[in-house]
């Protein structure tokens, strides 16, 4: 997969996402998304020690995202079973594009040697949108953590545990770094995305319609 050229710029925030390739479940165990979550924080460096591709699953494996040399900071995150969602501020945006690459080569080698497949993974390149305000970083983050909600994957999104919702109300150890761009007091963001809940499924059947 060669390297998309994407203007990234420091001091500004990405909406990052990728689909699988027909649909098709990349993400259909736990392991799996915490695999892509290590994947994402281990390459989250200049330069890595080795390729995590080669390393091998245990149950307490966790890669320290607060190590020196990070190119990125990562705002919020949900991992759904078909693609997922990266919120980031670069802090070294020459590096962003070829980080993706790397990151969606080594979990797809994971992933196809695991499951003896063979052939692409992805629908396509990373894409990735500017968000050029902090109010539309909160209504994003709210978006990007009701998606197993919306999809009725779970009915509470505390309940899933591959997005960063519980990091935003302080129930888990944090990997996400949003202090600087939001301030949220946890009781008051779980009453704005809750809120929401009813409006965005019904919106993703309109849509729904609409593409048929």
């Amino acid at each position: 997969m060669p390297n998309r050229k994407v203007n990234f710029y420091e001091n500004n925030v990405y909406h990052v996402f990728a689909k699988s390739i027909a649909g098709y479940k990349i993400f259909d165990q736990k392991n799996d998304a915490r695999r892509f979550l290590n994947t994402v924080l281990f390459y989250n460096a200049e330069k890595p020690e080795s390729k995590f591709s080669l390393r091998g699953e245990r149950k307490d494996d966790k890669i320290n995202p607060g190590h020196s040399g990070k190119i990125l900071k990562i705002i919020a995150y949900c991992v759904m079973p078909t693609h997922f969602h990266l919120i980031i501020e670069p802090i070294k945006p020459e590096n962003i594009s070829h980080y993706m690459n790397v990151v969606l080569k080594s979990y797809s080698r994971y992933f196809n040697v695991k499951h003896n497949r063979k052939g692409p993974l992805w629908e396509s390149r990373f894409k990735s949108v500017l968000v050029e305000t902090d109010e539309q970083l909160l209504h994003l983050t709210r978006y990007t953590h009701l998606n197993p909600v919306t999809a009725y994957l779970v009915n509470k999104p505390e309940d899933w545990n591959f997005s960063s919702y519980k990091e935003y109300l302080g129930l888990t150890e944090k990997i996400c770094e949003f202090e600087d761009r939001l301030k949220i007091q946890p009781e008051q963001y779980a009453k704005f995305v809750n809120e929401r809940i009813s409006y965005q499924r019904e919106l993703a059947k309109i849509k729904d319609l609409i593409l048929e």
